[in-house]
């Protein structure tokens, strides 16, 4: 690759394995481990949203897309669309933590983020990943300048999340020269002005498959725009194919094989989308922090009381665990690709199949940022008042903007489903050793009580809460197991609390070994502010594990057996409060001085 700072950063482990084992500090890559090249590409993006998107942000949301195109070339002439492209068809090659960090730089203008990502993303990585020589040649060097606009056609009105239940069908000609398909695509993101779409369709009604589209192709038709609650300068719009006649060159991957191309590049999506999850919410309470110093009330600036610094202190913490997230995933991500020859044969499977690796983090990182961002923006909005209901303030439309977030890149509820699923899958086919690892958490609570290991520090005490989640989850797991065994599957709210269970596992500890890596470089003073948001987030966390362990078990048990299980669930949870209301004064204390989200 041509952009490798973070090899030596973080180190390789299996996905899911963080359930079961622990980290070191500096085994994972954080923000602080940016390279100067890294920091220079963000200050790039970051200068080119404020100079270039954001006077056009009227322009944009009223959608006169010209403009989004313009802007989108400029992008291509800085480097911007091409961090993911080979350098053989014009691109820069860069590491994952270079082009989530560029995505998350891009967000202050949700409806322009959109357009770029989808281009960036779904839109181009197909090709990259499963493009012929020749389809790479004729297409990536146009996409990576911004000379052509990608999409990607994969949802249908009535298979939206169940995708692989598409209706659009192709058939091969007489003389086997082109496929014809007939069917319509629905919510398909830069449709209204996109050049090339990657469409996927049923070859004879059953081989789930690619084809790479141009928009002049005959057949083709993109339907009127949707007029959305959010991010109404994106384009989105149907696409009708009638008869459309495709070559057979443009089948993107094997025919049959097209799953492979839809699900592997949502991986990718939904790890670029957490981390501009995590810039959005940091644009919105710049926002907030802003007006609360400005706007008074009763005499004084409405960042003096308890109830504001609550939300801003809430927002903060949000912001810090979900850098933690993302960039732990990131650099997860890089150290399995640091070895990849990307020249070789094959070289672009293999890519694939070590993203795959971490399937169950992206969904993590997807699910816990867009809901972050939903809860900061709700506090943004709260904090303006009246004036954040009102156009002109930067409130409402963050606001109306974050709320698609849960539904991009896979539902949040199918990727509840995705974390516990893709776990139990492979505990079931012994590629992780979840399975003993339940039961060893099984015998040691009935067991008995144990004596706690002892730590030293000031985030001591998060340290035993780390570990009692990670307890807490695998006996829900191992409840809920042992009464629906292989059913699991079918138990929706279940394995949805089961995930939310693995979420904070995962989120607590990101903060937890971020924050110990901060202390070993700045000492506890100079990681003041990121122990104290570690700290507020842990009672967080340990509040949504407790509560959705105990609704699986209420769920699993009853009788004798509920009340030994519960009795077993009040002993795991029992620790001592923080004081978060002293915590989120400090947090947000801090942030109000600064004027901003800092550390």
């Amino acid at each position: 690759m041509a952009t490798t700072p973070t090899q030596t950063a973080a180190k390789h482990f299996r996905g899911g394995s963080f359930l079961l084992e622990d980290r070191r500090p500096e085994d994972i890559f954080t923000p602080e481990d940016f390279t100067e090249e890294h920091r220079q590409i963000a200050k790039t993006t970051v200068d080119f949203t404020t100079n270039e998107v954001m006077p056009m942000a009227e322009e944009i949301e009223a959608k006169h897309f010209d403009v989004t195109r313009a802007l989108l070339r400029k992008a291509g002439e800085l480097g911007l669309l091409a961090a993911d492209v080979p350098e053989a068809y014009g691109g820069m090659e860069m590491d994952k933590v270079t082009s989530a960090l560029i995505a998350e730089s891009m967000s202050q203008l949700a409806s322009f983020s959109v357009a770029f990502s989808a281009h960036t993303g779904i839109g181009t990585l197909p090709i990259v990943w499963y493009g012929t020589a020749a389809q790479k040649q004729k297409y990536l060097p146009k996409l990576a300048t911004g000379e052509w606009i990608a999409a990607y056609a994969l949802s249908e009105s009535s298979s939206a999340s169940d995708a692989m239940n598409c209706r659009t069908r192709a058939v091969l000609s007489a003389d086997g020269k082109h496929y014809i398909l007939n069917g319509e695509k629905m919510w398909i993101s830069n449709a209204g002005f996109a050049d090339l779409f990657t469409v996927f369709c049923k070859v004879e009604g059953e081989k789930f498959t690619a084809f790479l589209i141009e928009r002049n192709t005959p057949g083709f038709t993109v339907g009127p725009e949707e007029h959305k609650l959010g991010i109404r300068g994106s384009s989105t719009c149907p696409l009708i194919l009638a008869d459309c006649k495709v070559a057979v060159e443009n089948v993107l991957g094997d025919i049959g094989k097209g799953h492979h191309i839809a699900f592997n590049i949502l991986n990718i999506g939904r790890f670029k989308l957490g981390a501009a999850c995590v810039g959005g919410a940091r644009n919105g309470l710049n926002h907030a922090i802003g007006y609360a110093k400005e706007r008074t009330a009763f005499g004084k600036s409405i960042s003096e009381f308890g109830l504001i610094q609550e939300k801003l202190a809430q927002s903060a913490t949000g912001i810090y665990a979900g850098e933690a997230l993302a960039y732990r995933t990131i650099g997860m991500i890089d150290a399995a690709l640091a070895d990849v020859d990307t020249t070789a044969e094959g070289a672009s499977r293999e890519i694939q199949k070590r993203i795959e690796e971490y399937a169950v983090e992206c969904s993590i990182l997807k699910v816990w940022g867009s809901e972050m961002l939903d809860m900061v923006v709700d506090h943004v909005l709260q904090i303006y008042a009246g004036y954040g209901y009102v156009e002109e303030y930067p409130a409402e439309r963050a606001y109306r903007d974050s709320r698609i977030n849960r539904i991009f890149e896979g539902t949040n509820e199918i990727n509840r489903l995705i974390i516990t699923g893709w776990l139990m899958k492979r505990a079931m086919s012994g590629q992780l050793p979840l399975l003993p690892a339940i039961k060893k958490i099984m015998d040691e609570v009935m067991a008995g009580p144990v004596a706690a290991e002892e730590r030293q520090g000031p985030l001591a005490s998060e340290h035993q809460m780390l570990s009692a989640v990670r307890k807490l989850t695998l006996f829900a797991a191992g409840a809920a197991s042992q009464k629906y065994m292989q059913a699991l599957a079918d138990q929706q709210e279940i394995m949805g609390a089961l995930a939310d269970c693995i979420t904070e596992v995962y989120a607590l500890e990101s903060c937890i070994l971020r924050t110990e890596k901060l202390r070993q470089t700045r000492g506890d003073a100079g990681a003041k502010q990121a122990i104290a948001m570690t700290r507020y987030y842990a009672a967080k966390a340990f509040e949504t594990v407790e509560s959705s362990a105990r609704k699986v078990i209420a769920a699993v048990a009853e009788g004798d057996m509920f009340r030994t299980q519960m009795a077993i669930l009040r002993r795991l949870a029992k620790h001592e409060p923080a004081n978060t209301i002293a915590l989120g004064r400090q947090i947000a204390g801090h942030v109000i001085a600064a004027g901003r989200y800092t550390l």
